[in-house]
């Protein structure tokens, strides 16, 4: 038995055997005429494996760029682009700069604080508005996060304590009833025929 574990590893596996066996065969054609016919024939059929790829920009470059990298960059035919390099592969991924953010009650998050900051710069309605607004997004953060009920008191305070106790939440404020699902509510229903 021929099991793909026995087999070369596929540089680029999400094309497959079969075209990377194409790719191979571009090797074998001594016209370099008919081989360059046949590496537009073999993009055009890595292309039709990935259609919904076509609004992308530079979709055909990147399809050629898989092909010279398929062929390990020795195939000698006339690109319409210039082939990358053998470097490009080797090349270290640039360090993604990670948010240092402190944030004081971690199940809220950073959005709320912000908000929250905006608020203290508001007055009035708007800022009414604003406070019943988070407070509720905070309510049901509270419960996706602990999932026991929890008094409106508690919101209140946790939303004192982020602004740093520069926003009062008036008392008269009602929060809306968050409930979460019972595991038997989460199920979908079966539909009747």
């Amino acid at each position: 038995m021929d099991y793909n574990t026995n087999r070369k590893k596929l540089p680029m596996p999400e094309y497959g055997r079969n075209i990377q066996n194409m790719v191979n065969h571009l090797f074998t054609i001594e016209d370099r005429e008919q081989r360059n016919r046949s590496a537009r024939a073999v993009i055009d059929v890595m292309g039709n494996l990935f259609p919904y790829l076509r609004d992308v920009s530079e979709y055909k470059h990147k399809l050629w760029d898989h092909l010279a990298i398929m062929a390990d960059f020795k195939l000698d035919i006339d690109y319409p682009y210039e082939p990358p390099s053998e470097d490009i592969l080797r090349e270290k991924p640039r360090r993604v700069p990670y948010n240092q953010n402190t944030i004081k009650l971690r199940h809220y998050g950073l959005i709320t604080e912000k908000l929250l900051q905006e608020a203290i710069t508001m007055e009035g309605d708007k800022q009414r508005i604003l406070i019943e607004q988070v407070a509720n997004q905070m309510k049901k953060l509270y419960l996706t996060w602990n999932k026991d009920s929890v008094e409106d008191e508690k919101i209140f305070l946790d939303l004192e304590e982020l602004s740093g106790n520069k926003l009062k939440v008036p008392r008269d404020i009602r929060l809306s009833d968050v409930k979460t699902p019972a595991p038997s509510q989460m199920k979908k229903k079966k539909k009747k025929k």
